[in-house]
Order: C-alpha cells, then structure tokens, then sequence
C-alpha cells in the first residue's frame, strides 16, 4: 500500500483566512490529504489563535477539489451533542464531495471545560465516545431517531442531507485497551505514536483494510536556530505527554506544565531546521510502524508560506522515495 503524506491546518496557530490558503497551496503542492484540529483554545498564549474548525473545514472543502479532508480529532461528547457532529459532518461531506473523514476521540479539558460541565474520568469519557459513535453511526442513516442512552438523549432526529454512504469514522487510540475497545467500531485508527504494536492490534481487528492515520511535529527553517526557537516556543506543550495534556485545563496551565522544558528538549523530539533527510527519517518511523497515512505538522504561522513555498515539495519527493 502506498502511503499518503498530509498537511495539517493547525487552528491554535493560524487564523481562518490564513489556514484556507494555506490548504489551498498545500493542494498545490501535492500533499495528499489535509488534517484540521478542532478547539476551543490553543495550549500555549504564544500560538494565539484557535477558530472554529468546521467554518474553516467548509471554506476549504470548496475552495479545494484534490485533497481528502479530515477532523483530527473532534470530541463528540460535551462541546458538541454527538448529534450536531452527526449534522456537520454530513454537511462537510457533502460540501467535500465525498472527500470528508471524521476524525473523533475522548477530548481535552483545555477544550471541553469551557461549557462548565466539568471534566469526567476517561473511563467516563470513554463510555460516552463509545455511545455518540452510536448515534452518529444512527444518524448517518438517515432514518429518524430516536435515543435514550447512559449519557445522551436524542428525540426525533433526522439527517435530511444524510451522506449516501456513511462518513467514514477514524477513532483516536493510544494503547492496548483502547484499541481492543474501539477498534471493531471505527473504520480508520488515528494515533499519534509510532507504536508497531497498537498498529498490528488494530490491524488484527480490521484484517489489515483500515487506514492507520499519523501525526508528527516538524520545525522546518532555513535556520536551525530559529526552528529550535519557533518549536520551543510554541510546541513544547507536547513534553506532558497526552495523559497529563487531556487533564489541563488553560494554555496557563500548559505553560506552568511545560516551564522547565528546554529547546534542546525540544530539538531532541521534533525535527528542527533545514535538513529534510532528518525529517524523513522521523516520518519513516510511522511507515515503518504500519501507518498508511502520515500528517505533518509545520511548526509557526510564519513559517507556513516559507515552508510550502521552499521545501513541501522537495520533502514530498523523499517521502514518496520511502
């Protein structure tokens, strides 16, 4: 199986206007498909934007006629009714022409708290993904529905513009457990680690014709200095790692979290500056793992047009090469 390479629309560094024409010459480009986050805040206050996904979704599935688009990841529990997801996600198929997946997991404080509902346990949260797949799936049909479940209630719904065929549901994993949970009712994997071993589980469920979906940070630049810089300051949340990251609840307290991070921390987990074969050989790690599918991350809203302009398609070449 040939590996497709992405492009993520990072929304908690880049306003709407701005991360529609970056899809646009990712497009162009020839990146394969194209990955948005959806929150309601960024981690830290230095990256300083966060619109909302959908909008900007809707904006580039017209404005774009190649690339695959997909939500990497949405929470369909608290934010959203798993109904209204069910709803956009129907209609952003619909605007994409069949080019839409939708990415869903168990969410993040940071986004989900603002609704002052509180922030369940994961097994809580994990309860109520596995019941608004449910719904969402239901939905999806078309017919009229109606649910009375542990979490969620839905009287009378319908979907008029159901897509013809169900979109499909790429569910975000991180270990065995949530693998053995979620794998027979999602279509595709989404991960964020290049852990053969969650890869061959979820391979195991699906006999191998599922889409395992990756994501991987880089800090491209002319100068390696600068990238290190631009990576420390606004990607160095990540050094928690997702089990402390899913419980904090502000960018103030990413930033309390992240304080004695340095940028050789980060220079050491994220490929910096301008050597594409080290970035490749970080991507060859989720291809090697069993990924077919790998979304890059550029690292700054200014260094976007650079990086799109100067090396996305010279970094394509040698992935392809892979």
């Amino acid at each position: 199986m040939t590996t497709k390479f992405g492009y993520t629309l990072m929304t908690e560094q880049s306003g709407a206007r701005d991360l529609v024409r970056y899809a646009i010459a990712a497009e162009e480009v020839g990146f394969d498909f194209e990955v948005s986050s959806d929150h309601f805040s960024p981690w830290l206050t230095s990256q300083g934007h966060s619109p909302y996904a959908w909008s900007m979704l809707g904006a580039v599935a017209h404005a774009t006629s190649r690339v695959e688009l997909m939500t990497y990841v949405t929470c369909p529990t608290m934010r959203y009714h798993p109904a209204i997801v069910a709803q956009k996600a129907a209609t952003l198929q619909d605007l994409a022409e069949g080019r839409f997946i939708l990415g869903l997991g168990s969410g993040e404080n940071l986004n989900e708290h603002v609704i002052g509902e509180g922030w369940p346990a994961v097994s809580a949260r994990q309860d109520m993904l596995e019941e608004a797949i449910a719904i969402i799936r239901e939905l999806h049909t078309g017919e009229l529905t109606t649910w009375e479940g542990d979490y969620f209630r839905v009287d009378s719904a319908r979907i008029w513009d159901a897509p013809d065929t169900p979109v499909p549901l790429a569910l975000a994993v991180s270990g065995d457990e949530s693998v053995e949970r979620f794998a027979p009712l999602g279509d595709h994997l989404v991960a964020v680690q290049p852990d053969k071993d969650v890869i061959d589980q979820w391979d195991a469920a699906h006999d191998g014709a599922s889409r395992k979906i990756g994501q991987i940070p880089i800090s491209w630049d002319p100068d390696e200095k600068t990238a290190i810089a631009r990576a420390h300051d606004q990607f160095r949340w990540f050094g928690g790692g997702w089990a402390v990251n899913a419980d904090l609840p502000t960018p103030a307290g990413f930033e309390g979290a992240s304080q004695f991070v340095r940028p050789e921390d980060v220079a050491e987990a994220i490929p910096c500056g301008p050597d594409l074969d080290k970035i490749v050989a970080a991507v060859k790690e989720y291809v090697d793992a069993g990924f077919t599918d790998v979304a890059v991350v550029q690292v700054g809203d200014d260094a976007q047009t650079p990086f799109l302009e100067g090396a996305a398609k010279d970094l394509l070449a040698e992935l392809r090469a892979l």
